[in-house]
């Protein structure tokens, strides 16, 4: 009994062992499923400022289509103006030409046409600046974003791998636990019908022990009579001595 007992004391260690292991396995695994998902969230929110910058991008490239297609259509209309104006001054010099000397109407027009160029590409070179300059910002906020999503993705991944790895060693330990309280099950209904045969042996002992001591008592009781009725016996035997000597006294002095 007491190798049962110190048997049954060693499967209940190895089960509090395993529930802890099992606890400190269910701990990592939630610490675990809270970090994914604040990554989770980090990776959404990487998406969203993807999409955004994206989104720009085509605002960008929208605008500078816009500004091209405006400055095509100023150039145009440019030229019509350039055209009309010719034609004007052309009517007039050819009416005037008598009044007053002619004066250079073309390098007039190719000033007015080189400010009027000269400013367009001003204009067109700050529109490309600016739309070059945001476009290597997005493109650096695409790069950092798309390095952090695979930092986090590859964290993510590795996440993903130690609860699996976690999962498969609770299902182990489950597994184990589930076999020790199998195990102490049987050993404890082996042990219940090894202590109850044990008990029922006990009882017999004791129902024979009872009836031992009763045959004791008795025989003590029977050995005590028969030593009263024997030290009655030997007081008999002692008076009937003195009685025989003291007539044998008497017959003697007769």
């Amino acid at each position: 009994i007491p190798a049962f007992h110190s048997e049954n004391a060693k499967i209940f260690l190895d089960m509090d062992n395993a529930k802890l292991a099992a606890d400190d396995f269910r701990n990592k695994l939630e610490l675990e499923m809270s970090l994914k998902k604040h990554i989770e969230s980090d990776v959404k929110g990487l998406r969203k400022v993807l999409d955004r910058l994206s989104m720009e991008t085509c605002d960008l490239e929208m605008s500078v289509q816009n500004l091209e297609d405006e400055l095509q259509e100023l150039k145009k209309n440019h030229e019509e103006e350039v055209n009309c104006l010719r034609t004007q001054l052309g009517a007039r010099v050819s009416v005037e030409v008598n009044a007053a000397p002619s004066v250079d109407l073309n390098s007039v027009l190719s000033e007015i046409r080189q400010q009027y160029e000269k400013l367009l590409e001003r204009n067109l070179r700050e529109v490309e600046e600016i739309f070059l300059a945001r476009t290597e910002e997005l493109n650096r906020e695409m790069i950092s974003g798309a390095e952090q999503l695979q930092t986090v993705s590859g964290d993510l991944i590795e996440l993903k791998r130690n609860v699996q790895t976690l999962e498969i060693e609770l299902q182990s330990q489950l597994s184990m636990k589930s076999a020790l309280d199998e195990s102490l099950n049987e050993i404890e209904s082996s042990y219940g019908s090894q202590l109850s045969q044990l008990q029922c042996l006990i009882n017999h002992v004791e129902l024979e022990l009872g009836q031992i001591r009763s045959e004791l008592e008795q025989q003590n009781i029977a050995f005590k009579q028969l030593m009263d009725q024997k030290n009655h016996l030997e007081m008999e035997i002692a008076t009937y001595k003195r009685l025989i000597e003291g007539h044998d006294l008497q017959h003697m002095k007769r």
